[in-house]
């Protein structure tokens, strides 16, 4: 549903970067990168972004050649600064629950792309910043990035799957931790606790990201897709519902090309080609 129409009235400026382009979406050899472009706005979410990164999250979904996606940012201090408080600051209180509900949407929605999700992280990334991130399947950072959920210290709590999903990314103490003392942590230590995969040197964050999907490219895309749906789904069951939603993935990759494919390949003692069918 499209977001209460006053509200992009609040500034001027938001209209002239709706007209820029606030998602920027680029796709070569079956990667698709995608970039939140608000730079001079520390790439918050604004009303108009969210929707724009919805738009293109739902025209990457249903693109067969797409295998995976790259989410970064431009500019060399941000990620994202999570929700737009100058904007938020002119709502009124149903205003601010959609937008909270938008934020949601986008983080919920990366989250359930049928590809793997690469976050290549820029800079800080606090609040829906950090949330954003822990949507992706696979992290790379900069040295210069930082993290953060920092709600309490605004005196509301981490609204799109923050309380969630970082606990059981990296522990219900840690994260506790993190969330009820509102902390930030550099690159290094967002490593050492498991939350990020890589640390990089800035001018090596994308070239990180693309060897990730280029490892991932070179595989059957089908069977990637339900790898993927299987962990996900399967580490919010008991082990054995999970291992039946395992062989329920499998089941579906048995009567493909594909798996046809890899076994000739490997035979034939060449890389496969594989098509996705």
């Amino acid at each position: 549903m499209p977001f209460d129409p006053n509200i992009r009235n609040f500034r001027e400026t938001e209209l002239q970067e709706e007209r820029k382009g606030l998602v920027q979406t680029e796709i070569s050899a079956g990667v698709a990168t995608v970039t939140l472009n608000r730079p001079a706005a520390a790439n918050a979410f604004s009303v108009e972004m969210l929707e724009q990164f919805l738009d293109a999250l739902y025209d990457l979904k249903f693109n067969p050649e797409v295998r995976v996606l790259i989410i970064t940012a431009a500019g060399e201090k941000a990620f994202c600064a999570g929700a737009d408080l100058i904007q938020r600051g002119q709502m009124d209180l149903a205003q601010t629950r959609q937008h909270i509900n938008l934020i949601r949407s986008a983080v919920n929605e990366l989250e359930a792309m049928p590809q793997p999700v690469i976050a290549a992280i820029n800079g800080v990334a606090f609040g829906g910043g950090t949330e954003l991130i822990l949507a992706a399947d696979i992290r790379v950072a900069s040295t210069k990035a930082q993290f953060g959920l920092t709600e309490t210290a605004l005196a509301i709590i981490p609204g799109a799957g923050g309380t969630q999903r970082l606990p059981r990314l990296i522990g219900v103490a840690k994260a506790k931790e993190l969330i009820l003392t509102a902390r930030r942590i550099s690159a290094e230590e967002a490593e050492q606790i498991g939350l990020v995969n890589a640390v990089v040197p800035p001018a090596e964050l994308l070239q990180k990201a693309q060897e990730f999907a280029l490892l991932i490219t070179k595989n059957g895309p089908l069977a990637v897709r339900q790898a993927k749906l299987a962990i996900n789904k399967g580490i919010e069951v008991d082990l054995a519902t999970g291992l039946s939603i395992e062989q329920n993935a499998y089941e579906v990759i048995m009567p493909t090309q594909d798996r046809l494919e890899g076994l000739k390949a490997f035979k034939e003692k060449r890389p496969p080609v594989y098509k996705g069918e």
